[in-house]
């Protein structure tokens, strides 16, 4: 009965994974293909993009499924389920989720730092027409050699750095050089991994301070704020096209009587006529985008844009100040930077992290807000990307543009939002310590009370507690995902400035993102720069 009831829990957890795999999948498809240029598709570009992308948004997923199977060991009442009262069974569980993170994490530095590196580069030099197929293979494998040296090195600094005390100065050199091997053996090359993991996860971190808390203010205040009618632009670009037809009637006035126009004149005229056909041109893709369904649907739905901008603002407000008390807690009540700012339970009210676990009763509402909370960093980080674009400091190398997007850019894309999921588990660990780290388990607390009846004696009362770092170990049990991220206390230090530093990266972008403008709409912004550019042609020719 007990390993019936086992059997059917943990398939529930996998198999809500399984489905949300197959959703992860659908998405990625449709996403890459809605931003892909279609004059400059490959395959291979389109497999890696997608493929890397999968593989962030699965990472993400695991987090709810890790909480997941740590909570169900127990019930309510903090006692062990039938199936889990064995420590053999529970460490199955424990190390099928943490076979699940070595694969996920492995596929990311190996799409970090060979797969795409590789895609990147031999298409850079495919841009050169004088390079051959097999010249284009060399060249980028000489520079992803680059990117597979920095991944051996992370890992040999993480398998070889002693976590604990080595031996004392009178061992010899072999016994120390066997202390470390034993390490290494005994850990399943956890150091190494999660070193090079949190390597990755400072830069996911500068990613996050830079596309997220833009992400989370810029995409309610789009959603609120909307874009122009169709019917405003074309209004607009009536009037444009009245006033370049009057300056061009001014222009040929000149030449009534006979004599030919100045070269400056002759000049103007040309940029004119090609600035004319531009208008034109974008005036019958207005008319189109106004009998267009996709409009018409998209108006009709305004009312839920602006509900959904207020709620995701409500949100982002909601994180700042969940992450502003965990950063304050951590300030006030831990051991400070040489531990880490590590702190075992809460201090402070944390509203988020105490909304976790008033839902705990109603199954599976927490789990649900834990995804709900996980695929909101995701997607509130493309929304950054897309607005922002691809900078490497003050130099903007892409733009993120509805069928448009090269090739490279796709592939960046993808590697940031990679590095920004392997920092998102740390942000929601700021969000919710506690619930992170033990889920809904709680525990049963024996005490001695004296009897009330006739007979002297004292009574043995049990009473539920929920989980934190003052509960017995063996009551408990922690997440992979917290041992991951808590391995090595410096990185979690530079973790921690960093949520002050995305509180105010959000904040800025809260400000910038009200004081812009009402934007154009999607069709203007993925038809104009070609229309734009095409006009700019045309006019140079006409010059020349």
């Amino acid at each position: 009965m007990a390993a019936q009831s086992f059997l059917s829990e943990s398939l529930l957890g996998w198999s809500i994974f399984t489905f949300i795999l197959l959703v992860i999948l659908a998405f990625c498809w449709v996403y890459i293909r809605k931003f892909q240029s279609r004059q400059e598709s490959e395959v291979v570009s389109t497999i890696t993009a997608i493929c890397a992308l999968a593989i962030a948004l699965i990472t993400s997923a695991l987090l709810p499924v890790d909480i997941f199977l740590v909570s169900f060991m127990k019930y309510p009442n903090g006692t062990y389920k039938e199936w889990a009262a064995n420590n053999e069974t529970r460490g199955q569980i424990e190390d099928t989720v943490l076979y699940g993170y070595y694969t996920l994490y492995s596929f990311i530095l190996f799409c970090v730092f060979l797969w795409i590196p590789f895609v990147y580069f031999y298409y850079e030099e495919r841009d050169d027409d004088n390079v051959n197929k097999c010249s284009q293979v060399k060249n980028a494998l000489k520079y992803t050699i680059g990117f597979a040296i920095v991944c051996v090195v992370l890992l040999l600094i993480g398998a070889f750095v002693p976590l604990e005390a080595p031996p004392g100065q009178n061992s010899t050199q072999w016994e120390k050089v066997q202390y470390l091997f034993e390490e290494l053996g005994s850990s399943h090359g956890l150091p190494a991994l999660s070193f090079s993991i949190s390597s990755l996860t400072l830069i996911g971190m500068l990613a996050v301070i830079t596309y997220t808390a833009y992400g989370m203010s810029v995409l309610p205040l789009n959603l609120i704020k909307g874009t122009r009618s169709v019917v405003y632009e074309r209004l607009e670009n009536t009037e444009d096209i009245d006033d370049v037809e009057h300056q061009i009637e001014k222009l040929k006035s000149k030449c009534n009587d006979g004599r030919p126009l100045s070269s400056r004149d002759r000049h103007n005229l040309q940029e004119l006529e090609g600035k004319l056909q531009v208008l034109r041109r974008k005036g019958r893709h207005l008319e189109i985008a106004e009998r267009n369904c996709c409009t018409k649907v998209g108006s009709a739905l305004r009312p839920f844009k602006i509900l959904l901008g207020i709620f995701f603002i409500l949100v982002a407000l909601l994180f700042t100040v969940a992450l502003f008390i965990s950063n304050l807690d951590k300030a006030l009540h831990s051991a400070g930077i040489s531990s880490g700012f590590i702190i075992f339970g809460t201090n402070l009210t944390n509203p988020l992290n105490e909304l976790l676990l008033a839902l705990q009763p109603v199954f599976p509402l927490d789990y649900i807000l834990i995804t709900v909370i996980t695929m909101y960093f995701v997607v509130t980080s493309m929304a950054g990307i897309r607005n922002m674009g691809i900078w490497f400091f003050w130099i903007r190398l892409y733009k993120i543009r509805p069928k448009k997007t090269r090739p490279q850019a796709l592939l960046f894309l993808c590697m940031i939002l990679l590095l920004i999921v392997l920092h998102t588990s740390y942000m929601i660990y700021s969000l919710a310590p506690q619930y992170v780290m033990y889920g809904s388990q709680k525990y049963l607390v024996q005490s001695q009370m004296p009897s009330a009846g006739p007979t002297s004696g004292n009574a043995t009362l049990g009473t539920t507690r929920i989980c934190d770092a003052e509960a017995p170990e063996d009551q408990c049990t922690v997440t992979r995902s917290y041992l991951f991220l808590h391995k090595f206390w410096f990185f979690s230090t530079i973790y921690y400035f960093g949520n002050w530093a995305f509180i105010g990266a959000f904040l800025i972008g809260l400000v910038v993102s009200c004081c812009r403008g009402i934007g154009r709409g999607s069709y203007e912004s993925s038809k104009w720069s070609k229309q734009q550019m095409w006009g700019n042609v045309l006019c140079h020719k006409g010059v020349t």
